[in-house]
């Protein structure tokens, strides 16, 4: 079994300024770190443009925004413009956009077909996902790629219960709202508290399928094993799913700019492990990844090859 990797070169057109955090060199860095020898074995796809994308957008998000954003992508005297003070459209980041989560439909179709020979999948996408709600964009994102890819593996696939494991440095807002009132959907979130957006308390609970385990500035290695392996998992083992997605955040990385918690890249080989251990009790090792945040070039390299090594591992 192989692990499959999604990117596209659109995902570098979606053009947010030269001084964004949140820029297109972080694919060229991860491009880098995952073209060496040890990365042969992957599955290597583009990211599609599928003609059923923008209908599969509806599982997450209202009608009236998606058509705000597509009437804004064809309308080139609008663009570039910012649709709130962090997140920026340009000319390409409608199809950036479009192809992210037709990255995440392409990777639940894959691992939930067993004949494909693919165990797991890691979304290499830009502009991320997790923040955005049904009706806004917010923190650098638009669409809620992860939301909608679970939505979508219960709606196309059958699937009952589907699992949304969060360890981006800022708590995923957009899916933990998308989520909220569905208890067959599981989400779980290792994030600094306080910090932006402002959600992700112990409190927010939603039908008791809301799982946050904040983490305060300066915590490092134990406390984030500590959140994610005995806060988190125990509760992903009772809820017993059938697909479990990743939102893949490497800032909580202790260089990353955008955080301020103490992570090395040693803690997100060994959270993959943790979750490919809970994939392999309940859903056959079904993994899809999408990437989140992560915005110093070099760490961000590093995790997400640590990160795709140890999807690599568990595929085998």
């Amino acid at each position: 079994m192989q692990t499959l990797l999604l990117t596209h070169p659109a995902f570098a057109r979606h053009d947010t300024g030269s001084a964004h955090p949140e820029r297109p060199a972080r694919m060229e860095a991860i491009d880098r770190a995952l073209a060496v020898p040890a990365f042969a074995g992957l599955r290597r796809e583009e990211a599609p443009l599928r003609e059923d994308v923008e209908a599969q957008i509806l599982l997450a998000h209202k009608p009236a925004y998606r058509d705000r954003l597509r009437a804004l992508a064809t309308d080139p005297a609008a663009l570039p413009t910012h649709l709130n003070p962090d997140t920026v459209m340009s000319a390409g980041t409608w199809e950036a956009a479009l192809r992210g989560v037709g990255a995440g439909l392409r990777a639940v179709d894959a691992v939930l077909d067993p004949d494909s020979g693919l165990r797991n999948a890691f979304c290499q996408v830009r502009p991320c996902g997790h923040h955005a709600e049904p009706d806004r964009a917010m923190g650098f994102c638009l669409f809620s790629n992860v939301a909608i890819a679970a939505l979508y593996a219960r709606r196309r696939h059958g699937l009952e219960r589907v699992a949304v494991v969060d360890v981006d440095v800022h708590h995923g807002n957009g899916t933990q709202r998308i989520f909220w009132s569905d208890k067959n959907l599981f989400y779980g979130s290792t994030h600094q508290m306080p910090w932006f957006p402002g959600t992700g308390a112990v409190s927010e609970r939603g039908v008791g399928n809301i799982h946050n385990a904040p983490l305060k500035a300066g915590d490092g290695s134990d406390a984030f094993r500590e959140a994610l392996g005995e806060r988190i998992v125990p509760a992903l083992h009772d809820f017993r799913p059938d697909l479990i997605l990743v939102s893949a955040g490497f800032d909580a990385h202790a260089d990353d700019p955008l955080g301020r918690l103490r992570l090395q890249a040693a803690d997100f080989a060994w959270a993959t492990n943790l979750i490919n251990a809970v994939a392999d009790r309940h859903c056959g090792g079904r993994v899809v990844s999408m990437l989140e945040g992560g915005y110093k070039l070099d760490t961000l390299a590093a995790c997400a090859a640590v990160h795709v090594t140890g999807l690599m591992d568990g595929a085998k």
